[in-house]
């Protein structure tokens, strides 16, 4: 990570800027009664229309001054002429660095590879999706977006190396009807729109014998798959595990509606060289097809993410308990203040699905309050769990 330990430095004067880069403040760490508990600082950064926070902190007896986690940016060129450009700024002794400057260098393009606030934002399409979860080394979407040229698939994986040889493999075929992504999928199916899709394939996902909760397939995944898919789209697994099959089957025999299709060791067009393993050495492979019959109403993404008119900073902040909230499948957590003076403070918050949680900033000042480098997705966990923070702070 991109940090420069120094000693010496001058005292800075915000806001200031300095070869383009903003300091907008610095905050605090506030003494939630640990005496032992060294001040540690957040200043508020804005480089190329980016914003984000550093973090400065002792080091021994010196000071280091790099990213802040929860808000780091691409590219990380950025984040080093930042980090440059403070000690540069405050005329620092430079003790050890590994920011060597990278002003105007152009980050690689990745036209196949999104984010989540593309699909939130900008994913407009017009000819039918299909969806694949965990597609590992690519193989199966490869084959399945050659034979179908016209469809758009969206392929999830949350393992990078994976992601980088499906790419690969894009490139090399000359594919342009793939978009990856890696984000939890269980998540992911809220942007899409409803009755969109024409096939979602699970193939082989982690069983999770010792971990259900963390199986892919639930009663809410079944539910926002049925959502998303067309009539007569299918959502497909295929999987070597026999207790994951019964656990899956039971579930989807449950469903008020739909049609099921069970296969034992169908053959496809493409088969993993897991797969091939398992067949070879005897397993059986199991096939459920659930086929959806009805069409479901759209979904409204537009959710106000703001606050109302919040107390009193400083009740505010002893009043945190800075103890997490659980409530069934999301959860709340106002783990830290930072004081930037008498009427503003950030404070740290983690919240949402219990699955996916998510990190962020609340930025007070002058009794209103906002979320630092802007609202969260409008998940349903975000959505439930910014009512309560809400319902904490106004």
């Amino acid at each position: 990570m991109p940090h420069i330990i120094f000693n010496k430095s001058e005292e800075i004067s915000y806001p200031c800027e300095h070869q383009g880069t903003h300091f907008n403040f610095i905050a605090k760490s506030y003494n939630f009664d640990n005496e032992n508990r060294k001040a540690e600082y957040k200043i508020a950064v804005t480089n190329d229309n980016k914003d984000f926070l550093l973090t400065l902190r002792p080091k021994d007896e010196d000071e280091m001054i790099k990213i802040d986690k929860v808000t780091r940016v691409s590219p990380v060129s950025l984040v080093k002429d930042a980090l440059n450009d403070y000690v540069s700024l405050s005329k620092a002794n430079i003790l050890s660095s590994n920011t060597s400057s990278f002003k105007n260098k152009i980050a690689p393009k990745k036209e196949y590879l999104k984010d989540i606030n593309y699909f939130v934002d900008d994913f407009k399409c017009k000819k039918e999706i299909y969806i694949e979860i965990g597609f590992g080394s690519g193989r199966h979407l490869i084959h399945q977006a050659q034979q179908n040229p016209n469809v758009q698939f969206i392929g999830l994986e949350i393992h990078t190396p994976s992601i980088e040889q499906m790419l690969r493999q894009v490139e090399i075929n000359g594919i342009t009807n793939i978009l990856a992504l890696s984000y939890d999928a269980r998540l992911f199916m809220e942007f899409i729109n409803s009755n969109t899709v024409g096939k979602i394939f699970v193939h082989f996902p982690v069983p999770w014998d010792k971990k259900p909760h963390r199986r892919i397939y639930s009663n809410d995944f079944i539910n926002e798959a049925l959502r998303v898919l067309k009539k007569e789209g299918t959502l497909e697994l295929r999987t070597d595990s026999r207790k994951y099959f019964d656990y899956c089957t039971e579930l989807l025999t449950n469903l008020p509606t739909g049609k099921i299709t069970i296969d034992i060791n169908k053959e496809l067009g493409v088969s993993s060289k897991y797969e091939d393993r398992w067949k070879k050495q005897g397993k059986n492979i199991y096939d459920v097809v659930l086929t959806n019959y009805e069409n479901d109403e759209e979904i409204n993404l537009d959710f106000d993410f703001s606050f109302e008119q919040i107390k009193d900073i400083n009740t505010l902040i002893e009043s945190m308990s800075r103890k997490p909230e659980v409530f069934g499948d999301y959860f709340m957590h106002l783990e830290d203040a930072y004081i930037i003076n008498e009427t503003s403070a950030l404070i740290k918050v983690t919240f949402g699905s219990c699955n996916k949680p998510l990190n962020k900033y609340i930025y007070i000042t002058n009794n209103k309050a906002v979320y630092y480098q802007g609202n969260p997705l409008p998940t349903s966990s975000n959505i439930q769990a910014h009512n309560k923070i809400k319902a904490l702070i106004v």
